[in-house]
C-alpha cells in the first residue's frame, strides 16, 4: 500500500458491538440492508484519499462516499474555510441575503456556458431533480418526462418515476415518467468497437462505415418507437446522466444525446443533464459530463462532489425557465446555508489549485488503459468503460454470453478488495459492475495498489472456482 505520513486519532468511542446494536434497534432498517460487506467497515477518521477504521487499519477509498468526496476527505483548506465559517454564521435561511451565497452562486455560474445562469441551491441531487421535474413542466405546460433504463435519478416520490431500476422503486403512485432503451452499446442489443467517447472500448466487434454509427442509429430509432407508441405528442422534458452512475458508468455512442436532444424539442420538451455524478471535473476531459457529448441542455442538476461531501446540491438553469418558477412561492430552509456555500466554494477554488480535473484525466485514463489489459487477461471481466474517474467495471460469467457474473460471486471479490485494504463500489441493474470513483487527488501508486488487489481477487476467485 502506497505510504500516508497522516496520522489519525485513536478511537476512544463506542464500540463496535453496541455500534450494530443500536444499528439494528434505532437505525430504520435500510441503514442495515445498505450496510456494505458481511463484516462492516467502521470508518472513524479521514484524509485525502484515506480513510481509518475504529481498530486504526487504514483504506485506500476508491469509491468516495458514492463519488462525493471530490477533492478528498477532510482537505486542509477545505476544513479551514469550514471551521472559519462555523465560528462565524452557522445558518440563515436564504429570505436573509448573506454574502456566502451570492459568492457561490455567481462564482458556480461563472462555469457554465450561456445561458446557464441562474442557480437554485437545494440539499441533495434527488431534490435538485424533483425541481428540474417541476420547472421543466411549469416552463413547458407538458407533463410527460422521459429518462433511460438503469438510470437513477433520485429516491423521492418524484423522481423515483425518473430512476429506472426496480431495486429503488417502491410500489406507490409515481407517474407522468417514460423510460426509453438505454443505448449501453456493451449490455445492450447493439454496439461495436467505435462507439464510445472513452480510451476503452467494447469487445464487440463492429462493421459500421466510416463516419457512421449503426448502433446509435438504431438506439435513436428505440426512442422515436418510445415517442410513437408511449408518449402524447408533447412532452415536458428529457433527463440523461452524461454517463449512467448507478449503472457503473454506462456510456452511450458519441452524438446520442445531440440526437435525443432534437427530438425532445422538436416536441416542446426541455433538455436536463444529471451531473449528480459526472460534473466538476470528474471525466477528466471536461468540468461538466454534458460538454462530452457536445450539448447545451436547459438545465443543469448536480450534488455529490459540489461541496466535497458535505450536505447540498444545485440547479442552474437559464432565466426563461427560471421565470416559470415565479408562478408561485418555492422555499427552502436549508438550500444556500452559509455553511454549504461557504464549503462549495472552497471546493471549487481546490478544484483549480489543485488540478483534479487535469489529475482525473491523467490518473483515470491509466486506470482505464490498464483495467482493459485486466479485461483481456480475466474472462470473467466483460466491459470496463468510462472517462476520468468515473469508471465501471462489468462482470460476466463469460465474454460471448455476457450472462451477469452471480451477485454471490460479486460479493467474494467485494469483500476480498476490501480485505486487502480497498473501498470500491457496486452497480448496474443486476449488480454486475464494480464502480470505481476515487476522489480526485488519487495518485498514480495508488491506481497501481488497487489494480494489484483488484488483480488478485479476481484470481482468487477464479482459483477458487
Amino acid at each position: 500500500m502506497p505510504p500516508c505520513d497522516f496520522k489519525p486519532l485513536k478511537h476512544q468511542g463506542m464500540s463496535k458491538q453496541r455500534m450494530m446494536e443500536i444499528r439494528k434497534l434505532n437505525c430504520h432498517p435500510m441503514t442495515m440492508k445498505v450496510t456494505s460487506y458481511k463484516s462492516p467497515v467502521f470508518i472513524h477518521q479521514g484524509h485525502m484519499q484515506w480513510l481509518w477504521d475504529t481498530d486504526g487499519k487504514r483504506y485506500l477509498d476508491f469509491f468516495a462516499g458514492v463519488a462525493t468526496v471530490s477533492v478528498g476527505h477532510c482537505h486542509p483548506k477545505v476544513t479551514a474555510v469550514a471551521v472559519a465559517q462555523m465560528k462565524r454564521l452557522w445558518h440563515t435561511t436564504c429570505i436573509y441575503v448573506t454574502p456566502p451565497l451570492q459568492e457561490y452562486c455567481e462564482k458556480l455560474a461563472s462555469l457554465l456556458p450561456d445561458p446557464l445562469k441562474v442557480v437554485y441551491l437545494t440539499n441533495s441531487g434527488s431534490e435538485a431533480n424533483d425541481l428540474a421535474m417541476l420547472m421543466a413542466r411549469l416552463h413547458t405546460g407538458n407533463y410527460d418526462m422521459i429518462s433511460l433504463r438503469g438510470s437513477y435519478h433520485g429516491g423521492s416520490q418524484q423522481t423515483m418515476a425518473l430512476t429506472s431500476n426496480s431495486a429503488f422503486k417502491y410500489p406507490v403512485a409515481n407517474g407522468g415518467c417514460t423510460a426509453t432503451m438505454c443505448p449501453d452499446v456493451f449490455r445492450g442489443p447493439w454496439g461495436g468497437s467505435h462507439c464510445r467517447d472513452s480510451p476503452v472500448q467494447t469487445i464487440r466487434t463492429c462493421d459500421c462505415p466510416q463516419g457512421q454509427c449503426m448502433a446509435n442509429d438504431k438506439y435513436i430509432g428505440q426512442l422515436d418507437e418510445t415517442f410513437a407508441t408511449s408518449l402524447p405528442s408533447r412532452v415536458a422534458g428529457f433527463f440523461a446522466e452524461p454517463i449512467q452512475g448507478m449503472g457503473a458508468a454506462v456510456q452511450y455512442p458519441k452524438d446520442y444525446l445531440k440526437q435525443a436532444y432534437q427530438r425532445v424539442r422538436e416536441r416542446g420538451g426541455v433538455c436536463i443533464a444529471d451531473e449528480v455524478q459526472t460534473g466538476f471535473g470528474r471525466t477528466g476531459s471536461h468540468f461538466w459530463g454534458f460538454q462530452g457529448h457536445e450539448v447545451m441542455p436547459d438545465i443543469v442538476t448536480m450534488a455529490k462532489g459540489i461541496a466535497g461531501g458535505f450536505p447540498m446540491g444545485a440547479l442552474v438553469t437559464t432565466p426563461e425557465i427560471a421565470a416559470a418558477f415565479s408562478k408561485g412561492a418555492h422555499f427552502n430552509t436549508y438550500g444556500g446555508n452559509p455553511m454549504a456555500c461557504s464549503i462549495a466554494s472552497s471546493v471549487l477554488d481546490v478544484m483549480k489549485e489543485d488540478g483534479t480535473q487535469q489529475n482525473s484525466l491523467v490518473v483515470g485514463t491509466y486506470l482505464l488503459t490498464e483495467l482493459a489489459k485486466l479485461r483481456d487477461k480475466h474472462e470473467i471481466i466483460g466491459d470496463v468503460r468510462g472517462k476520468g474517474l468515473q469508471i465501471g467495471v462489468e462482470m460476466v460469467e463469460d465474454k460471448v454470453s455476457r450472462t451477469p457474473l452471480s451477485p454471490a460471486a460479486m460479493n467474494d471479490i467485494f469483500e476480498e478488495t476490501k480485505d486487502m485494504g480497498v473501498l470500491i463500489g457496486k452497480g448496474g441493474v443486476y449488480g454486475q459492475s464494480f464502480r470505481v470513483q476515487p476522489p480526485m487527488c488519487v495518485t498514480k501508486d495508488d491506481a497501481d495498489y488497487f489494480l494489484a488487489v483488484f488483480d488478485r481477487s479476481i484470481q482468487n476467485y477464479m482459483d477458487r472456482r
